[in-house]
């Protein structure tokens, strides 16, 4: 059986798509289905903002096919600060157990900074939050390269937890391109390559970039290689400013045609 790949990006709520990706006219109602007409998953990332009302996934169900699925972000209390993290983390469960009712739901990203760096502390951390959502996919995704060590793979491994691929600016200190997979389900995010912004917010945002197609074939054969190992592949583009992100995405699908 060929492993399935999904490509989609991360979120889909945004302004300043209207134009580029979606109808200038359409209604904040219908950005979700329509987008769910060209992707078949996304990211959620508000969840790393607040805990949501359940109600909110019961109409994101209502608005998506039965074969779309939903990745959700772990909330910053647990991946950014230092206490109740793992109370965090299961309020967040309790919060989005529509998407589990309905089979939408993929599983958690946990996206951790550049503090968050390998030692016993943090490793220690993975683990509760393993433990605490027993039954769920869960996704790593690190900013800093001290976690660049087979011990490290091996240990996610043993958590069952995935590994997140990602491409970024090659700046000391930061990730580079990769073709890990740790789990069953493989796992990548493209954030751009804009070294000028990344660690400058005044000069613009981090994440304004817009990847050519040489770029994104760089990204080919190290997927079909990811896709050999696993049941599951999932890309998404976190470059989400000007539409760039849903574009950059429908681009990377044709190269998969």
């Amino acid at each position: 059986m060929t492993p399935q790949i999904n490509i989609g990006t991360s979120g889909w709520s945004f302004k300043d798509w209207r134009g580029p990706f979606y109808p200038a006219e359409i209604s904040n109602d219908d950005l979700l289905p329509y987008y769910a007409q060209h992707f078949k998953c996304t990211e959620v990332n508000f969840t790393y903002y607040k805990i949501p009302d359940p109600k909110i996934f019961e109409q994101w169900v209502e608005k998506t096919p039965d074969d779309f699925e939903f990745t959700v972000k772990l909330n910053r209390g647990t991946t950014h600060q230092k206490e109740n993290q793992i109370e965090v983390a299961k309020s967040l469960d309790e919060a989005i157990a529509p998407l589990k009712e309905s089979g939408k739901f993929t599983g958690y990203l946990g996206q951790f900074p550049y503090a968050f760096k390998n030692n016993e502390a943090n490793r220690k951390l993975l683990y509760q939050i393993r433990e605490n959502l027993s039954d769920d996919p869960i996704f790593v995704e690190f900013r800093h390269d001290s976690w660049l060590k087979d011990p490290v793979y091996k240990f996610l491994e043993q958590q069952r937890l995935g590994y997140v691929c990602v491409d970024e600016p090659q700046l000391k200190g930061l990730i580079p391109p990769q073709n890990i997979t740790t789990a069953d389900i493989g796992y990548v995010r493209l954030h751009g390559r804009n070294s000028k912004t990344w660690w400058n917010s005044e000069a613009g945002d981090r994440y304004d970039y817009s990847y050519s197609k040489s770029e994104l074939k760089e990204w080919v054969d190290r997927l079909q290689e990811m896709k050999n190992r696993v049941s599951k592949l999932y890309i998404f583009f976190n470059n989400c400013h000007h539409g760039q992100a849903p574009l950059n995405a429908q681009t990377m699908q044709s190269l998969f045609d």
